[in-house]
């Protein structure tokens, strides 16, 4: 009995939703709060999984879905009520008190019964993703086709080309950024898009096509972190490594604390040995003032040293492990380096909170995790 009261709620509030909208009167549906609600999501599952907060399948999956619902919120044009008559909105107020229950238990009562055993979630997550993916794909191909017919389109332009981007379809998130450009106007964030599909087109390269889109969003936008992360990357490309530090130094010093790239910039940095060597005490530097240059390198050198044998007697120190493979970095030693990191993982194996933190750490310094 408790079983059919509650079916009976269901149905009600079913005809509650059919007949709430007969009765209010048209008006516009404003989407552009949901597109960037959407944007900011999958701005933070790139920040999570950089953080190695969730795997990269349920990275996959989230962008996806995240994706499917940006694009339908993108493609939705405002739609209104139609003007109906006071006799047209009483007989489907009827057609629904009545209809709605008969269908419902005209479905129910072959297909449905509440002792049908549940589907397996391991066949609910291979059924949700395949659908999920064509689901976008199709949404995907209705916004193609609605900017076929309405070129001009600017908000569709810029909602389409990251979605491109993100399924690897960089050609054509190029063209689209270009149209975001032409029909919404110039700004620094759109040229340093742009420049990023063109490089990502080019296999990772900055191309001169890419470095002048970032040049034109730096000129916009000096601050711009986009444009002066791939510029550093430019000169590192074009072997001025010197040039990418500096760059990637200046970024460094007027990002927030919390900014979801610094991690990325500063293993660049590290990377192209524009690092700092591990913090010394007072009582170090005051004593390493007077000593020649290369007294001063031993002197490092030694309690570089020190570390990783202190490292090899006792290895839980995840903070230690992460100024051993930084040191390391610093000084031009990436095997070492690489080492490190791989005798750092197994001492902490068996505890799955240091292993996170110390993976954490190493994406940090771009060796991954």
């Amino acid at each position: 009995m408790t079983l059919w009261f509650v079916f009976a709620l269901m149905t009600v509030a079913a005809i509650f939703a059919v007949l709430w909208p007969l009765g209010r009167t048209s008006r516009a549906q404003d989407q552009g709060s949901e597109v960037a609600v959407y944007k900011d999501q999958l701005a933070e599952i790139e920040r999570d999984l950089t953080a190695g907060l969730i795997l990269a399948p349920e990275a996959e999956a989230a962008r996806v879905e995240i994706s499917r619902r940006l694009l339908a919120a993108a493609a939705s044009e405002p739609a209104t009520a139609p003007k109906s008559n006071v006799k047209w909105r009483r007989a489907a107020a009827v057609l629904a008190l009545a209809g709605l229950p008969l269908v419902a238990v005209g479905v129910y009562m072959p297909l449905g019964s509440p002792r049908l055993q549940d589907f397996p979630l391991a066949q609910r997550e291979r059924g949700s993703g395949s659908g999920m993916a064509q689901s976008l794909e199709n949404l995907v191909v209705q916004v193609e086709q609605h900017l076929e017919k309405n070129p001009t389109d600017g908000r569709g332009w810029n909602v389409l080309a990251p979605v491109l981007q993100r399924l690897g379809r960089f050609d054509d998130a190029v063209r689209a950024y270009r149209n975001s450009l032409t029909y919404n106007g110039e700004s620094a964030e759109r040229r340093s898009d742009l420049g990023e599909a063109i490089s990502a087109a080019a296999g990772g390269v900055v191309t001169a096509e890419a470095k002048a889109e970032f040049e034109r969003a730096h000129a916009l936008n000096a601050d711009d972190p986009k444009a002066n992360y791939f510029l550093g990357l430019a000169a590192e490309q074009d072997g001025r490594k010197d040039d990418a530090a500096n760059i990637w130094r200046a970024l460094l010093a007027k990002a927030p604390a919390d900014a979801p790239w610094r991690a990325l910039v500063q293993s660049s940095l590290a990377r192209v040995g524009g690092g700092t060597m591990p913090a010394l005490s007072d009582e170090t530097i005051a004593a390493s003032k007077d000593m020649a240059e290369g007294d001063r390198n031993a002197m490092v050198r030694g309690m570089v040293d020190r570390l990783a044998t202190r490292l090899k007697q006792n290895g839980d120190d995840v903070e230690g492990w992460l100024r051993l493979v930084r040191a390391y970095l610093v000084m031009g030693e990436r095997d070492k380096a690489m080492g490190a990191s791989a005798d750092a993982r197994q001492a902490v194996a068996s505890d799955a909170e240091r292993l996170r933190q110390l993976n954490e750490g190493l994406r940090t310094l771009g060796l991954g995790g």
